[in-house]
């Protein structure tokens, strides 16, 4: 297994958080920019790109990418798999959490809505960046939400 660049993540987070990247659509007209922003931050990672039209994670234009690319609950699915090619996670407790991991929140009732990248921890306390309510080292605490997910990156399977 490949390495995750947690330094390149991050870096690319910071760099666009507050504005998008022209290479990639912006879908925070069409329900949310969120997890296309972290998908984006994971790829400048290092992670590469799993073309199965089904289960994979890959973003062509703003009409062909995967559901995982784009939606919070299909990322975490992606992320959570076995097998296969690509950037692979585990669910985490908070305090095992470093920069480039990924926080989900559930600010319904009904279900997960918010992907976050985490972009760097001071004594405890973690920031994030984001997209739909952009976000740049925005402290963790400073969301409203009623749940969240830790995923923590563990590497790339080429």
């Amino acid at each position: 297994m490949k390495e995750y660049n947690r330094k390149a993540a991050v870096e690319y987070a910071q760099k666009w958080a507050l504005s998008a990247n022209p290479k990639y659509y912006h879908y925070g007209k069409d329900g949310g920019d969120c997890t296309n922003f972290v998908s984006q931050c994971l790829l400048a990672g290092g992670a590469v790109m799993n073309y199965d039209k089904y289960y994979g994670w890959f973003y062509i234009d703003a009409n062909n990418h995967s559901p995982s690319w784009t939606d919070v609950k299909y990322i975490e699915r992606f992320l959570l798999r076995e097998n296969g090619k690509g950037i692979k996670a585990k669910l985490a407790s908070l305090d095992q959490l470093e920069e480039g991991d990924l926080i989900q929140l559930r600010q319904n009732p009904t279900r997960f809505n918010h992907t976050l990248i985490i972009s760097k921890i001071e004594r405890g306390r973690i920031f994030v960046c984001a997209h739909t309510n952009d976000a740049l080292d925005r402290p963790l605490d400073d969301y409203k939400f009623l749940e969240y997910k830790c995923l923590k990156i563990l590497g790339i399977e080429e």
